[in-house]
């Protein structure tokens, strides 16, 4: 049965915070709220809850995870960033983008796009994802919540239990954070390629090559 946690977006109480990451570090698929919707997450180093969560989204192994991260410094230790590519990651994060960058050997294979090696990153603007990435010490493994044959992430915690009562195994009711996707931006040398236009505002990234 999938446990069930009211924590408070603004102000997350530690002792719930700490179960939570207990979950995941036990092998658990959670859901919980981001800047931009709810995520499902796991451990970075748990290939059958990894395996779990392409199922409950119905992916195939093309799919991009992405890694929740504290801040650029963890940044740094999973994607190859230069310095014109930390100038556009420190204008932008924290906020509600994803990037692609080159993997370092730190980023498990089974993680990185096959063909280009490379992984998608963000830091979240969110008290309560913020307070499970600190206690963590290491990204999340995350995916958006949208379930097969939807367009839209699932925006209502107890919507989320109830579609999912038996294939998560805690669900983090942080309220209503919206149903918009991140903006995912591709860098490489400093130049933005926009993949897709979400929350995050994509018109820096049209303008030129550079913030």
């Amino acid at each position: 049965m999938t446990q069930y946690f009211q924590i408070h977006p603004q102000n997350p109480q530690a002792r719930l915070v700490r179960q939570a990451v207990e979950i995941v570090r036990g092998g658990g698929v959670i859901a919980y709220p981001t800047d931009s919707s709810y995520a499902l997450g796991c451990h970075i180093g748990d290939k059958t809850a990894m395996e779990r969560i392409r199922r409950i989204r119905g992916l195939d192994d093309r799919h991009d995870f992405t890694l929740m991260c504290r801040d650029l410094s963890e940044v740094a230790v999973y994607a190859r960033v230069g310095n014109a590519d930390y100038r556009i990651l420190r204008a932008c994060t924290p906020g509600p983008y994803t990037f692609i960058l080159p993997a370092t050997r730190e980023v498990p294979r089974r993680l990185q796009n096959p063909r280009r090696k490379t992984i998608g990153l963000r830091v979240p603007a969110h008290g309560i994802a913020q307070a499970l990435l600190a206690e963590l010490s290491e990204p999340l493994m995350s995916v958006t919540l949208i379930l097969p044959g939807e367009e839209l992430p699932l925006a209502e915690p107890q919507d989320i239990r109830e579609r999912l009562e038996h294939q998560l195994d805690l669900v983090i009711d942080g309220g209503n954070c919206g149903w918009e996707p991140t903006t995912v931006v591709a860098l490489a040398d400093g130049v933005a390629s926009v993949l897709r236009r979400g929350k995050g505002d994509a018109g820096p990234f049209l303008s030129g090559p550079s913030l």
